[in-house]
């Protein structure tokens, strides 16, 4: 059985949500952090960050991990390094190109899955702090993903609402 509808669309449709949710964010706020992280639904990251990341987990973590499944036998999946937000300059950068990259990078992630069949799908590796998985269950944990980048950009906003007034 290859992946279900709702999924794929769920993946397709995610570039788009997080360039609304992120445009919903008030001018001046891009690099805008709270005092406070508690509560956060997603990495504590500010608005550019959360793109930032976002960009980086797609390209430098599921797409890679995808691969690897696909190619290895039962491959050990490392996480993404806490340390790229630093490195990459993440408060510097600019959302436009870096949802431009995201859009073009997830198109290829869902064609990519698309494609796949059930045995593809079936494939099995190691991934870090998660333990065994398949690959149909690295697509559901990357749709979870991206639901809880959405749940902290409106995280955020309560919390630049309640900072502005």
């Amino acid at each position: 059985m290859s992946l279900d509808p709702a999924t794929l669309a769920a993946l397709a449709e995610f570039p788009r949500r997080l360039e609304a949710h992120y445009a919903a964010i008030p001018a001046g706020y891009a690099n805008w952090a709270p005092p406070s992280w508690a509560g956060v639904p997603s990495e504590p990251f500010t608005p550019i960050e959360q793109l930032c990341h976002v960009r980086d987990v797609e390209i430098d973590g599921y797409q890679r991990r995808f691969r690897r499944v696909l190619e290895e036998e039962r491959p050990f999946l490392p996480g993404i390094s806490e340390t790229l937000p630093a490195e990459r300059c993440y408060a510097e950068a600019d959302a436009a190109e870096v949802l431009a990259r995201f859009r073009a990078a997830r198109a290829g992630t869902v064609a990519l899955l698309a494609a796949l069949d059930a045995r593809q799908l079936a494939r099995t590796a190691e991934f870090e702090d998660y333990g065994p998985v398949t690959l149909r269950a690295l697509v559901h944990y990357l749709c979870s993903h991206d639901q809880q980048h959405l749940a902290g950009l409106q995280w955020l906003r309560g919390k630049i609402e309640a900072h502005a007034r």
